[in-house]
């Protein structure tokens, strides 16, 4: 067991995916997903020491949040506190909205990388209808596009969580426009962002991530409270497998202090997500 987690009681994942056998995929998926039902996520939480998760519907089920929504309940039948982020049509009906989150459900996915099916122009819109719900836009890009977005996403109403480390798909600097932006971003108090799947983005690639390990230093000792920590389970496509405990104790070793470790891992989502 990852001994710091531990020690932190109500730390949460924010960022896992559920995927079951058999369960149709749409068309504009990238990828044949592994099978990784709620039971197995269970015994990853188990050796991480969490107690809570956020389960993210997988773009490659489209609008068909039935699996995540499985997902959750299973998770929080055993005990586990569990929360999701969905993804829905801009049309959806208000009714549907106020039943998600009813259910759960605390913010909407828009994957703006291959095999998302949301694009940019239904993200106003949605926004707004969100925010008095106190919902979440969970927004994955290429970092290095934040700046033809700012002031787009300036005005959202809402809080925005941006995935792995704003997942600059190329190279970045702490003093480059990319990341400075970021800062910016950080720095109205309306986003958070994940420091999670460091794989995702970096080149020199495990156990140290060294072209990453800077930006999450970065992030978490200026924004203790804007930062948050997933696993990214199952990594789907990432071969091999990176193993959970060294992830997590990664991220610890750059947090920098206990105080920010505990706001990262514990205070942190349990407002945004409202656990």
């Amino acid at each position: 067991m990852t001994e710091a987690a531990d020690a932190f009681d109500r730390a949460c994942d924010c960022h896992i995916h559920v995927f079951e056998e058999g369960r149709p995929l749409v068309a504009t998926a990238t990828f044949k997903p592994p099978h990784a039902p709620a039971s197995a996520y269970r015994e990853v939480q188990r050796a991480l020491g969490l107690r809570r998760v956020v389960v993210v519907q997988p773009t490659g089920y489209g609008f068909d949040n039935s699996c995540t929504l499985d997902a959750m309940a299973q998770l929080e039948s055993w005990g586990t506190g569990a929360r999701c982020i969905a993804v829905v049509q801009p049309g959806v009906p208000q009714q549907e909205l106020e039943r998600l989150n009813e259910a759960g459900m605390r913010g909407v996915r828009f994957m703006m990388l291959p095999g998302g099916v949301l694009p940019w122009s239904a993200l106003e819109p949605l926004a707004a209808r969100i925010a008095p719900m106190g919902w979440n836009i969970n927004l994955q890009l290429d970092g290095r596009d934040l700046p033809l977005h700012e002031d787009m996403l300036h005005k959202l109403p809402c809080r925005v969580v941006i995935d792995h480390i704003a997942k600059f798909l190329g190279p970045v600097t702490l003093e480059g426009e990319a990341f400075t932006c970021l800062r910016r971003l950080l720095d109205t108090g309306n986003f958070w962002i994940k420091l999670s799947a460091p794989y995702e983005s970096s080149r020199s690639g495990p156990p140290g991530y060294e072209d990453v390990a800077p930006l999450v230093q970065a992030l978490a000792t200026a924004y203790p409270e804007r930062c948050l920590w997933a696993s990214n389970w199952p990594h789907p496509n990432i071969v091999p497998t990176p193993s959970n405990e060294a992830l997590l104790d990664w991220a610890l070793r750059h947090f920098g202090s206990e105080a920010s470790a505990r706001r990262i891992l514990v205070d942190n989502p349990a407002a945004l997500y409202r656990f």
